[in-house]
């Protein structure tokens, strides 16, 4: 096997000597400019007319400081562009800006347009930027699995969580969930990817069995992985680094959010001045262009990460290609049992044996069942004879899961596994 002794442990020390080499350039001087100004507007909204019991909510969420996980952040980000987009609907608009009788609420209708063209783009930047990264994790595991049906089983399984959470969301949004509801949802459901990875790295849950078949990987990577959500894991490192001009961020869209909501309600008795629109019209492009360029960065950083190192990168490719099944010999008139204890439903079981055939052809019995706590057998692949098979099943209860090949009928033979 190649040697890994030239990697290190992937420790906040060791992150923030890579993390130097990436420092981020500040944010626009007009940014903090533009959200003091941006509050002092919502202030002066208030005035005119008491906020509602929704308004006072939506405006204490504002002034509290933003969640303190990156990818919290960014979740939040997209939360409030879609939002903000929604507010920007002509639908929602007010009366007097979908059909215009003055040239100042003209000109204002046509900023709108304008601005939801800038929310737009940042938008499906920040998508693109979540659905990049989440690849990249998911394909730099990958290249320490077996590949052969192993890790096609592993790719199933992601491929079937994926669809159930999005039936999950579709299901809330069809049932009249709101954008807030949704993103609590995604947000529960990107923690729930972040248990998995870093039950990887313990070992545990769903992954318990699988870790056995990770030839070679370093330990240093499953070391860090493990510890991918403590508040003090290496990962506070890049929080401290880059967390602050990304809060900016979040309060700032939250700002221009919250101020749209208030300047709806009071559109029949608040217009906005020529200088309070290109106030407007100047936070949100500011806003929208510093987040593209923090997202364009961040994805630059991710993209080059020595926690996404593969296992090419890691010299160990050669060990697991070489990878060989196991023979084992079932004696006449035994069976060979291989019992695996599942953690959670919807875990996938799979496996792929062969006779090693000689003159005579020869077959094996194979059968699974299931093993409940109180010892009842439950029948989940009925009995056959095969000379080699491949197959997988998705689980539909924790427990224990028996695989049984019956050499009762044979004289002898070896199984491959």
């Amino acid at each position: 096997m190649a040697s890994t002794d030239g990697l290190v442990p992937i420790t906040r020390a060791f992150l923030a000597s890579y993390y130097n080499k990436y420092p981020f350039p500040p944010l626009s001087d007009d940014v903090s400019r533009l959200s003091s100004d941006m509050a002092s507007l919502i202030q002066l909204l208030t005035l005119q007319s008491p906020p509602s019991q929704g308004e006072a909510s939506l405006i204490e969420e504002a002034n509290q400081q933003p969640p303190h996980k990156i990818d919290e952040n960014m979740w939040k980000n997209r939360e409030q562009m879609e939002e903000i987009l929604f507010l920007l609907q002509p639908s929602r608009w007010p009366v007097q800006l979908r059909e215009p009788c003055t040239s100042e609420d003209a000109e204002l209708s046509s900023i709108l347009r304008h601005l939801k063209d800038n929310f737009d783009k940042a938008l499906a930047a920040m998508i693109s930027f979540q659905t990049k990264n989440s690849e990249r994790v998911f394909n730099t595991v990958m290249t320490y699995m077996p590949q052969d049906f192993r890790g096609t089983l592993i790719r199933q399984q992601k491929e079937r969580s994926e669809r159930n959470k999005q039936a999950e969301v579709d299901a809330l949004v069809s049932s009249g969930g709101t954008i807030r509801d949704t993103y609590a949802l995604l947000w529960k459901q990107q923690m729930e990817r972040r248990r998995q990875l870093a039950q990887l790295g313990s070992a545990s849950g769903v992954y318990k069995t699988l870790v056995k078949y990770l030839v070679g990987v370093p330990q240093v990577l499953l070391d860090f992985v493990r510890q991918i959500n403590d508040d003090d894991g290496p990962m506070e490192e890049q929080r401290q680094r880059y967390g602050p001009p990304l809060y900016t961020l979040t309060k700032m869209a939250t700002a221009i959010r919250v101020f749209l909501t208030l300047l709806w309600q009071r559109y029949d008795t608040f217009k906005l001045n020529k200088e309070q629109m290109n106030l407007l019209s100047e936070a949100a492009i500011v806003y929208t262009s510093e987040f593209e360029r923090f997202v364009a960065f961040i994805s630059d950083v991710f993209a080059n990460s020595p926690f996404f190192i593969s296992a090419d990168a890691a010299g160990i490719l050669g060990s697991r290609e070489n990878e060989e099944y196991k023979e084992i010999i079932v004696q006449a008139g035994r069976t060979y049992e291989v019992s695996l204890m599942v953690e959670s439903e919807n875990s996938y079981i799979g496996w792929d044996f062969s006779l090693m055939q000689g003159k005579i052809s020869m077959d094996i019995g194979f059968s699974v069942e299931y093993i409940s706590a109180s010892g009842e057998k439950t029948l989940i692949l009925p009995y056959r004879r095969y000379e080699a098979d491949q197959g997988n099943f998705s689980t539909l209860m924790a427990g224990n899961y028996k695989l049984v090949w019956d050499n009762s009928y044979s004289t002898f033979f070896k199984k491959v596994e």
